[in-house]
């Protein structure tokens, strides 16, 4: 529905129970479907397009660009080609980056850190995510990922939004916009952000989480992790809460008659977000307050999960966000990005990471929540199997990979303890079933029972979507 038909279909309405029957508002709810009654936030009409798997997406994006071979897609043949050079017959002309472009060889270094297979599903996984084996049988590892952008900025914004360059829609956005939220003292799509202790993760925008060209209602909602939760939304000191509510009214009733005029979009948003926040000074307080949280969820997740703004803590808040009907959480860890140091940097990001990742996982399984909750792990490319800088015995670093990288999903609609896709020996180009990222988008709308084609939103005299014109399910990850 474009903002056009829209504010006809408003004036439709308003003529009808406002100005033609003098029909009052409590008469026209009642004449609402049960749906549009219902609480929460709606979303488009006939949306799902069918029964959905997932209710709610949790999205665990690992900034940086983790390194595939250290950590999912075990190499030993990398062994036998340890210090020489990358052949030509392998790289193919592949674009590189300006870090490593002026190399004058290019040495192949095998990852350091053992593999061993686990669960009954035998997933090859990393001694650097002890914890995320522990849950290896109830994960989909797809390690055929492909993107097209090289550097950090596009191929995040490739990620999050559908295309490299900035100003679309963000999944999360799309989703709040097709299907609304199952709450209404919370916003549909919230976003945290933890630093990692590195101290060198690439920026985070947040035209990231934005909603582009789809009204700003839809946007994410970014919690922060010092002090309150949201800016502004504690009163100021004799502003009592009957007070607000009063201002809100008259504010609403003003924004109301510029809305009937005008029938401008930003108008509704900007009267549906101050009751947002005005509910939201409830729902969050609560919300942050772990106190009633058992020992033994500090014990799954890790004493981390009681410091605001780290990943587990994060991680902890989203199963809490999930529980209260949030429909999109997107957590981003930076720190992933190890051109040199790899040996010292990723075990750390990797510790801070994998208990509470898996333990998230863990959590919603044994709550009955992980069937409908769909979890997706990634970053937005992948490592290079050559040695970016000076290779020494002891140390080495990896550059931008986009022919190849992994991705996990678990929970809503995926299939338990399996692997997809394989990578040559040296891991570097894709030898079966290559997932796109508009892919991966197509398959995390189909498991919210959305048909990625008929997401659209028309815009400049156009019709876009997530995925543009591309992108097919990957049907083979479904359960």
């Amino acid at each position: 529905m474009t903002p056009h038909d829209e504010h006809r279909l408003h004036l439709t309405r308003r003529a009808l129970f406002g100005r033609a029957s003098g029909i009052g508002l409590a008469a026209l709810a009642s004449l609402l479907p049960e749906q549009a009654r219902a609480k929460g936030q709606p979303g488009l009409p006939g949306f799902p397009n069918f029964a959905p798997k997932a209710r709610r997406v949790i999205y665990l994006f690992q900034s940086g660009g983790p390194s595939q071979m250290e950590l999912f897609d075990y190499k030993p043949r990398l062994t036998e080609f340890a210090g020489t050079d990358l052949p030509a017959s392998v790289r193919m002309g592949q674009r590189l980056t300006q870090m490593s472009a002026t190399q004058s060889a290019f040495p192949v270094v095998p990852s350091k850190y053992s593999f061993a297979q686990h669960g009954q599903s035998g997933a090859w996984i990393s001694e650097l995510l002890p914890h995320l084996a522990k849950v290896a049988d109830k994960i989909t590892f797809i390690k055929s990922m492909h993107t097209e952008a090289i550097n950090h900025d596009p191929a995040v914004t490739f990620l999050q939004t559908g295309s490299q360059i900035s100003g679309r829609p963000s999944l999360g956005a799309w989703v709040a916009y097709g299907l609304g939220a199952e709450t209404e003292d919370l916003p549909a799509f919230v976003v945290m952000i933890s630093p990692g202790q590195g101290g060198s993760g690439q920026p985070l925008y947040d035209r990231l989480w934005g909603s582009g060209f789809l009204p700003t209602r839809y946007q994410g909602v970014k919690f922060r992790s010092v002090g309150d939760p949201v800016l502004y939304l504690t009163d100021p000191a004799g502003f009592p809460r009957g007070n607000r509510r009063a201002y809100l009214d008259a504010l609403g009733e003003l924004n109301q008659l510029k809305y009937a005029e005008f029938g401008d979009p930003e108008i509704s948003t900007r009267i549906a977000q101050y009751e947002m926040a005005f509910r939201m000074q409830a729902s969050v307080p609560e919300l942050v307050d772990l106190s009633k949280e058992p020992a033994s969820t500090f014990a799954l997740y890790g004493e981390d999960a009681r410091k605001p703004g780290s990943f587990a803590y994060n991680c902890l808040l989203a199963r809490r966000l999930a529980e209260r009907g949030v429909r999109f959480i997107q957590l981003y860890h930076r720190d992933w990005d190890h051109h040199g140091n790899l040996p010292k940097g990723l075990p750390k990001v990797c510790k801070e990471t994998d208990q509470a990742a898996a333990a998230l996982v863990a959590d919603l399984d044994q709550r009955g929540m992980l069937d409908d909750t769909l979890v997706v792990w990634g970053g937005e490319f992948g490592r290079t199997v050559y040695c970016q800088g000076r290779l020494t015995p002891t140390d080495y670093g990896r550059d931008h990979h986009p022919r190849c990288f992994t991705v996990w999903l678990a929970g809503g609609g995926i299939r338990r303890g399996f692997s997809l896709g394989e990578t040559d020996d040296y891991c570097y180009n894709i030898t079966a079933d290559p997932v796109h990222v508009h892919d991966l988008q197509a398959t995390i709308l189909y498991c919210l029972g959305i048909d990625h084609t008929k997401l659209t939103y028309r815009f400049q005299g156009r019709y876009f979507r997530l995925t543009d014109v591309h992108g097919n399910v990957v049907k083979q990850v479904l359960a």
